[in-house]
């Protein structure tokens, strides 16, 4: 997605600097950001794939924003934001809003997603997909690191509940997903859920709006440290499951009537 600038009295369409804006949420990640980075610079750079990393604050109150700094000091193309509205979905939602690559995604700081991954993604963008949605359980996926039985469960009563509005799709919650610029606009600008609930809203509505998606295998290693509280995060995403339910059938009567 090029942006403008003048040129003799004139716009001109200037190309991104970057093939990829790859936005990460944090919410107190000093132990992980670093190696996060760090990791998947390495394998973009290998893959010659330009990537701009977009960490956006989610409430830290640790040394989050030192080591990014730190990191932006060795020449990693790093930007560091603030989010005041709390919720993965909203930190995620400011991030896409920051980006101006061709191709725009969004991964957790904890590497439970290999970062060869970003480089298999953009390849399919670049072959016309539109979504690129990250999964632990389609074919060619699994865990390298398990899941604990809990956060089993409750994963798979979520998911079953979560189909319902987004269709058939193995993993709604896999924290990697990519998309085209112009796609990640339109969705995440439509998207109203602020929690981890928000992947669902956005892939109902990319259903509903029958943009091409497609699934992508990972090789999931579940980490220690992470934010979600499984009963707490679980019950109350549940909760955004049903706002996102009345939010899609505002919009489907919206259409119709029109």
């Amino acid at each position: 997605m090029g942006t403008l600038a003048a040129v003799d009295g004139e716009d001109v369409d200037v190309l991104p600097l970057f093939d990829c804006d790859l936005v990460i949420p944090a919410l107190n990640e000093e132990a992980r950001i670093g190696d996060t980075i760090a990791s998947l610079h390495a394998a973009n750079t290998a893959a010659s794939l330009k990537v701009r990393y977009i960490v956006v604050d989610n409430g830290c109150i640790d040394a989050t924003a030192e080591i990014v700094d730190a990191i932006r000091g060795l020449d990693v193309p790093v930007e560091f934001m603030s989010c005041q509205t709390r919720g993965k979905g909203a930190a995620v939602r400011a991030g896409i809003r920051r980006s101006t690559s061709y191709f725009v995604g969004y991964c957790d700081a904890d590497r439970s997603t290999p970062p060869s991954s970003v480089e298999r993604g953009v390849k399919l963008l670049r072959s016309g997909w539109e979504v690129i949605v990250g999964s632990r359980r389609c074919a060619g996926a699994g865990y390298e690191i398990s899941q604990s039985a809990t956060r089993r469960l409750g994963s798979f009563a979520f998911h079953a509940v979560a189909t319902r509005m987004t269709g058939p799709m193995s993993d709604t919650q896999c924290g990697f997903k990519l998309f085209t610029a112009p796609v990640a606009r339109a969705l995440f600008d439509a998207t109203t859920l602020n929690g981890f609930a928000f992947d669902v809203e956005l892939l109902a509505r990319a259903r509903h709006a029958d943009f091409r998606m497609i699934e992508l295998p990972i090789k999931w290693s579940d980490s220690e440290g992470s934010t979600f509280r499984p009963v707490t995060d679980g019950l109350r995403s549940f909760g955004e499951l049903r706002a996102a339910h009345r939010s899609l059938q505002a919009t489907t009567t919206t259409a119709l009537a029109r």
